[in-house]
């Protein structure tokens, strides 16, 4: 058959001898069988290996020389499935024969372009790997004519001005010849021999080459460069100059890099074709710390352009590279050949063609770009004590994971009275379906979730429903892709990819903290801080944010060290100011912008930057875990139920309610796995690993966490009892930590989407917890007590909550006193009401304010899983067309003896939580109508009716 190879040097690894591996015959052909053995025992490798592996796998694939695995890959890492599985020979060998054909299933055509073959092995469970020195893949080619590049060295050569560069090869098959081309002119030609050598002299500029070897009608190819130093090229740039892109009009542009460090820079793009010649040197400022920068002018307005910088170290320190190609540090679009083809065309329309042929992300540049119109331009942000925070995952949040998604869904989040969404990272991360945390371009969006102007909508839209929209961002650190890891990079295996080197400005070598996640940030340099601070210039300016939550702030430190938790965990002064300079920087801009840091950390430091400029009505708010105690209430178990820091009050040296306090988070396992898990079984009618009983209990969980003054946030979905553990996996089973399956947990896996799928509000029980939840916001937003100040009695199955405010009148709402029974039995609770501030107090849940209780009562009986939420006098906040949108609603509730529904309705029938029918009723009624229940036990039913439009509705009845 005929073929035409395209190898590029960088990974042109043919005759390299692996002492591990070998393959018999070699060469060989496509469709040639062959025979790899692997040596187990070889100490030949940087990477971890295998020890006394039972069984060995072959995790393998071919390409065309551009990606030794690209056309067609065999295995499934992990998986004990035979797929891979080589012979044991004993004595460490092991081997595996096949016909690269056949194996990896390759049709005819494919079969002609494949050049390599690329290999790594594992164990049976994917814990243990081997790979080759330097940690990087095996890889063979393919052919019996094979061509093997000498010289130059390396896929780019940098050269002075005026020197030579040496090309030389050799094959293996028979005679060749050889055609070479600079930037696609012949300069010389060699036939009928085994090996090649030319002097190309006196280079003045840029060239891509090309040496083009035929034989018996199959080529092979091989590229390579030469970039040329252009010299002193000095140039004073205005000061209005910012790194990254400048827009000076509709057909100019300024690019600026600081590339501390390095000799010189070109910009290679779609400009100029990726041939950057001398016009595309970047100047250098010795005025702006050496920063380099470029004019772009005859640019045309709204056409997309892309482009990278190619920096260039001529000396470089031990192990890092002398090019870089990257794309910009501030990139606010970057086009990615691993991600984007797997981008919806729907999500993102239009979405612009990786440039070919070039490598790593490149950057987007657009002049004359229309602005978006906004609708909403002053904004209005809810009161800090007010926010109802809804954290949400973009990807996991509907079916299309995309921003328009959470568009469409707009009403679900404004009928829940939630006042804030927080999105988990949506700057560009590495990969498609991630949580982001793992940024690489922290001022890019990712383009899985949608467009810029689509995310603008999101936020427009969110703004005109009384929404903030809150970003969490990781300043902490950046992943491998991130343009200032890779410019100044330890890369000993050669591949582009590596950690930061002792040269780096922007991150440690070692993250001097204990909680590392890729690259860490030294934010001790003042390059660090600028580009922090543009950062949140930009997501402010350009998107209209109103408050990030800063992820993983123990990492801000430079005091410690990656494995001292006591230094990590510790006061530490630098990161104290570090962090007050940061919301400076964001309150200089948006003066009510929010400040929301993850410190989880001692109070002696948290309360620097709860109470930091709180008299000017800012203040930092801090995330406040309370996953456990919360979970043993929601169990009924006896572990720790101390609930008092859900709150500001109990943090000591805290001012002002900024503790974002919460029952569950992204980070943590969901309340309801747990329940059905763990929860209490002691009481056979009342057992917390009954589905409907652990649902009917999560009511009362956003009555004692929710209403507590101050911020509060809940994670999606745990208003519709989501009960998925958060380590269920894409296919919808469950992996967790220490499974020992070797495929590690499933805690960042995408989610199923049971909400929507199964329409869970149609659902009584859980439509019960949204209704219920969205009644407390709304409560907790609208009256001004629940801006004041509160005491909790908790510890016990019974926690109680006091929240009061002294300066509101006695004809309003000023005392609040909210009741719980999470005990798994009927508890009879010690009303204990203050005196003399009312004779009579209202049910709050009940819009109709006809539910009371004498202030002579010293005790009322709750079920068990349920709450009581009482007021001095009756809120109006719920009224009657309030309960329009939940379609009717049961007065009293609790109810002893008889109750009766604010609507005409027929059919009126009640369940237990087992489903099973207990009473009905037939006809027509009326809200005069009441329907005794004095035989019925106490407990929680369910009430089913069909309204006037012949809608059947549910609702929650209480039976006291």
């Amino acid at each position: 058959m005929k073929k035409i190879y395209l190898s590029f040097i960088c990974i042109s690894l043919s005759l390299l001898a692996f002492s591990q591996v070998t393959i018999s015959p070699n060469p060989f052909e496509v469709d040639e069988s062959i025979t790899i053995t692997l040596n187990v025992n070889s100490t030949d490798t940087d990477c971890n290996g295998l020890t006394n592996p039972t069984k060995v796998y072959m995790h393998s694939g071919v390409g065309d020389g551009s990606n030794a695995f690209g056309i067609s890959v065999v295995g499934n890492w992990g998986q004990d499935d035979g797929v891979g599985e080589m012979t044991n020979q004993g004595g460490g060998i092991f081997s595996i024969t096949l016909t690269p054909e056949t194996y990896y299933g390759l049709s005819a055509a494919q079969a002609s372009n494949v050049i390599q073959m690329g290999m790594v092995f594992r164990n049976a469970d994917g814990t243990q790997e081997l790979k080759a020195s330097g940690c990087s893949d095996f890889i063979f080619e393919v052919g019996t004519f094979q061509v093997s590049l000498t010289s130059p060295s390396s896929d780019t050569t940098i050269l002075n001005s005026g020197e030579d560069l040496t090309i030389s090869a050799t094959n293996i098959g028979g005679n060749a010849s050889y055609t070479l081309k600079a930037n696609g002119t012949i300069i010389n030609t060699n036939t009928a021999t085994n090996s090649y050598s030319f002097v190309d002299s006196n280079i003045t500029a840029n060239k891509n080459y090309e040496l083009t070897a035929v034989l018996a009608g199959t080529t092979i190819t091989k590229t390579f460069s030469v970039l040329v130093d252009p010299g002193s090229n000095i140039g004073i740039m205005p000061t209005t100059y910012q790194d990254g892109i400048t827009y000076i009009d509709d057909n100019t542009a300024v690019l600026v890099l600081y590339a501390t460090g390095k000799d010189f820079v070109y910009v290679a793009g779609s400009f100029n074709n990726w041939q950057p010649d001398s016009a595309y040197a970047m100047k250098k400022d010795p005025t702006r710390n050496n920063k380099f920068w470029l004019e772009l002018t005859g640019l045309t307005p709204g056409q997309v352009e892309t482009y990278q910088y190619w920096v260039v170290d001529k000396t470089p320190i031990a192990n890092s590279p002398s090019l870089v190609k990257t794309a910009d540090p501030y990139s606010t679009l970057v086009l990615s050949p691993y991600d984007d083809p797997y981008i919806s065309a729907t999500t993102y329309p239009n979405l612009p063609t990786y440039p070919a042929g070039q490598e790593r992300e490149v950057t987007v540049l657009e002049t004359g770009q229309t602005d978006y119109n906004w609708q909403v331009t002053n904004f209005n942000k809810p009161k800090k004590e007010d926010l109802i925070i809804y954290e949400v995952l973009v990807r996991d949040f509907d079916a299309n994971r995309n921003y328009q998604d959470i568009i469409d869904r707009i009403n679900y989040f404004k009928n829940l009275n939630v006042n804030a969404i927080q999105l988990m990272p949506v700057m560009e991360f590495e990969g498609n379906e991630s949580w982001g945390y793992n940024t690489s371009f922290h001022m890019a969006l990712d383009k899985f979730y949608g467009t810029e102007d689509k995310f603008k909508e999101l936020v427009d839209v969110c703004h005109q429903n009384g929404i903030a929209v809150i970003l969490d961002i990781a300043f902490n650190h950046a992943f491998g892709r991130n343009p200032m890891v890779r410019m100044w990079m330890n890369d000993p295996d050669g591949d582009g990819w590596g950690a930061p080197s002792s040269e780096n400005p922007y991150f440690n070598e070692v993250a001097l903290h204990s909680y590392s996640v890729g690259e860490d940030f030294d934010h001790s340099n003042p390059r660090t801080q600028d580009f922090v601070k543009r950062t949140i210039e930009h997501w402010i300016n350009e998107f209209n944010i109103d408050g990030f939550r800063w992820d993983l702030t123990k990492g801000f430190t430079q005091n410690c060290t990656s494995g001292n938790d006591g230094c990590t965990n510790g006061y530490q002064q630098d990161r104290v100011d570090i962090l007050k300079t940061y919301a400076d920087h964001s309150w200089s801009i948006d003066a009510d912008h929010y400040a929301i840091f993850e410190h989880l950390g001692s109070d002696n430091e948290e309360k620097e930057w709860a109470n930091y400029r709180l008299g000017e009505g800012k203040g930092v708010m801090m995330w406040g875990k309370m996953t456990e105690p919360y979970n043993e209430l929601t169990m009924g178990q006896n572990g720790d139920k101390n609930i008092d820091r859900i709150g500001h009050n109990a943090h000591s040296g805290f001012n002002g309610p900024r503790v974002v306090g919460y029952p569950e988070s992204h980070d943590e396992e969901r309340l309801m796995f747990k329940n059905l898990a763990y929860g209490n079984t002691s009481n056979s009618s009342h057992n917390v690993q009954n589905l409907n009983i652990s649902l009917s209990r999560m009511s009362a969980l956003g009555a004692v966490s929710a209403m507590v003054p101050g911020p509060k946030m809940i994670w999606h979905f745990g208003e519709l009892g989501l009960e998925n553990s958060i380590y269920t996996c894409n296919n919808g089973t469950t992996n967790f930590p220490g499974d020992g399956d070797g495929n590690g947990d499933c805690k960042l896996d995408t989610k199923p989407q049971p909400q929507w799928t199964n329409n869970w509000l149609t659902e009584a029980l859980r439509a019960q917890i949204y209704d219920d939840w969205s009644k407390l916001h709304k409560l907790k937003i609208e009256e001004p007590v629940f801006e004041g100040d509160y005491s909790i009695t908790s510890g016990s199955l019974t926690p109680r909550i006091d929240i009061f405010d002294n300066s509101i009148p006695a004809t309003e709402l000023k005392n609040v006193i909210i009741l719980a029974n999470f005990d798994v039995s009927t508890q009879t609770i010690n009303t204990s009401f203050p005196s003399g501030v009312t004779s009579t107090w209202y049910d709050l849940m009940d819009a109709t304010g006809n539910t009371t209780i004498s202030n002579s009562t010293t005790s009322i009986s709750i079920p068990a899983g349920q709450f009581r939420i009482l007021g001095n006098v009756a809120s109006s906040v719920l009224s009657i067309d309030e309960e329009a949108f939940y379609g009717f609603s049961i007065f009293p509730n609790p109810s002893k003896n008889a109750f009766s529904i604010n609507a005409n309705v027929s059919n009126v029938e009640i369940y237990d939580l087992t489903g099973k029918l207990v009473k009905s009723y037939k006809g027509n009624f009326t809200q005069t109508d009441a329907f005794n229940i004095s035989t019925l036990n106490s407990g929680i039913y369910m009430v089913k009716v069909q309204t006037e439009n012949n809608q059947t509705l549910t609702s929650k009845l209480i039976k006291s």
